[in-house]
């Protein structure tokens, strides 16, 4: 199942890594090891950010996934389940005769909006 990471790396603990000549290492050598299917970097509430999308087979292994993060750079992180539309639904499934947009989760799972 695929499931989007979110990784906020504090202020702090980044800058720190920086100075060190260690943040792009570090990211990169955990990215080595989880090899995510995309990943994309911003910012978020004023810290460095990462969304990493990921190809998981069992729960159990959100912990090796997320402990890097927790350990290298004392990062909070967020996980969710996400999903890419069926082919041809165009985004869409349909539900009880209604068509409902299809975000980051199942119409079974998430009511994200009723189309007209």
């Amino acid at each position: 199942m695929r499931f989007m990471l979110k990784v906020n790396i504090p202020v702090e603990a980044g800058n720190a890594a920086a100075k060190a000549g260690k943040l792009g290492a570090t990211i990169q050598s955990i990215l080595a090891d989880l090899k995510p299917e995309a990943v994309y970097f911003t910012d978020n509430n004023g810290q460095r950010a990462g969304y990493l999308f990921l190809d998981l087979q069992d729960a159990s292994q959100i912990p090796a996934i997320a402990e890097p993060w927790f350990l290298a750079f004392n990062a909070s992180i967020e996980i969710h389940p996400v999903m890419i539309p069926r082919p041809g639904s165009g985004g869409r499934c349909d539900r009880e005769g209604s068509q409902e947009i299809w975000l980051i989760a199942p119409c079974s799972e998430q009511r994200t909006g009723v189309v007209a």
